[in-house]
């Protein structure tokens, strides 16, 4: 798990460095690197390592109890358990690929794998395990398939993904219906606009300027197909800003959303003033412990455009010399039993399509975290990852300042956009 992200149960990806050094050999002795070309045959038997991200000591009783079992199930196999600490596991998941040290299964979210996958270190389970495409949500299936890249180098593990979250209260008091939220953009504006004009401008409904996953959904194309360049300084996403501009010039918007006192749109929320933040499928639960009084008020609706998917997976070594015990592994780790145990623990979801039916999940409580949960687990389905797994926290630094100014007015939209695309894609190329 991201120390910064996933220990607050919303996965986003964080860049893994460009790897350098050597790619491994063939693991299957055929002279090449082919580590795609591999079979899922073969016996399970032997030792094999898995390592996992900053799961002990609080999940260590349920990864012992998964590994037990699996042990049981292939009497003979040994399976030795490492887990990482939350800070600096990219940097240390590059080392052991670097030095030939990567454990044969490995936890690694889609951004971390695709530097191991250019350099031809991760097996490609697509070839090596054909039959496990069935068994998963497609979304968390496409996370490991990368732009330029043939394969699909992890099995999805564990979800989360956003839902739209409304302060009840606000809305009805200044004249909307909590039970008919904005759908779409354009009913979020006009319902800002009226939260703006009914509350003379003490209350904002919107609290956040747009980003990649905005553009996502208003059907801009963020980067080539080979995975080399962006390509979102779009016409479209040039009227995505205008709008937002539009909206920010009216005062629809907080001054402090363009600035570094821009406190986020969650924490705008849990104070009381703002009426709107996404988060989450468990946000009120965790809201309850911050603001109680808040909590009761809140109701949920799904994501407005394709819910965003943030992913945990496992990934198998292309160096492993036992292909077949890290498959297997890799696999049960992953299977509907294993992680709806583990969903049970903490705030995530299944990527298994068995899970569907899965009533802790699929049905509430009557409660309305019950709803959300119910809400955001149903959204996994259609549920994509938005922003290109290339997008890392530097190169969102860039877009981020370059949308801000766009937004003062202090560049044109198009202006923005053309000098975001050009510094991103020099920073792709050093």
């Amino acid at each position: 798990m991201r120390t910064s992200h996933w220990i607050r149960l919303a996965v986003a990806a964080v860049a893994a460095a460009t790897l350098v050094g050597c790619g491994l050999g063939d693991p299957n002795g055929s002279g090449g690197t082919g580590a795609g070309d591999a079979s899922a045959g073969g016996e399970v038997k032997g030792k094999v390592s898995l390592q996992t991200w900053a799961l002990k000591p609080k999940f260590t009783a349920y990864m012992e109890g998964v590994i037990d079992a699996f042990e049981k199930k292939h009497p003979g196999v040994q399976v030795e358990w490492l887990d990482q600490p939350g800070e600096g596991y990219s940097e240390k998941v590059l080392s052991q690929a670097a030095g030939g040290t990567l454990p044969d299964v490995v936890n690694l979210p889609p951004d971390f794998a695709l530097p191991l996958v250019k350099q031809n270190m991760l097996l490609d389970v697509a070839k090596a395990d054909p039959k496990r495409a069935s068994d998963y949500v497609e979304g968390g299936t496409a996370a490991y398939r990368f732009a330029g890249q043939d394969g699909t180098y992890g099995y999805p593990w564990y979800l989360n993904t956003d839902v739209n979250y409304w302060n009840a209260t606000l809305l009805t008091r200044y004249g909307l219906d909590p039970k008919k939220p904005p759908a779409t953009l354009d009913e979020l504006i006009a319902a800002a606009r009226t939260v703006k004009e009914k509350s003379d401008g003490s209350v904002y409904l919107m609290s956040r300027k747009p980003g990649l996953m905005d553009f996502a959904n208003a059907g801009v194309k963020l980067m080539s197909d080979d995975g080399k360049t962006f390509t979102f300084n779009t016409p479209e996403a040039a009227a995505l800003l205008d709008t937002y501009r539009g909206a920010f010039k009216d005062g629809l918007l907080p001054k402090d959303v363009l600035t570094e006192k821009y406190a986020g749109n969650a924490k705008l929320f849990t104070s009381g003033t703002v009426a709107w933040t996404t988060a989450g499928g468990n946000y009120i639960t965790s809201l309850a412990a911050d603001n109680p009084s808040l909590a009761p008020q809140v109701v949920s609706s799904p994501a407005m455009g394709t819910p965003p998917l943030y992913v945990q997976g496992l990934s198998v070594s292309g160096g492993t010399k036992n292909r077949a015990t890290a498959l297997a592994l890799a696999r049960w780790v992953t299977n509907a039993e294993n992680q709806a145990a583990f969903a049970r623990l903490t705030s995530i979801f299944p990527s298994t399509k068995a899970s569907a039916s899965d009533a802790f999940f699929s049905k509430s409580d009557g409660t309305n975290a019950g709803d959300a949960k119910v809400t955001a687990f149903n959204s996994l389905a259609g549920a994509r990852m938005l922003e290109p797994v290339q997008a890392n926290d530097a190169i969102k630094t860039v877009i981020n300042q370059q949308i801000a100014l766009a937004l003062s007015g202090r560049t044109s939209s198009k202006e923005a956009l053309d000098t975001a695309v050009t510094r991103c894609n020099q920073m792709l190329k050093d």
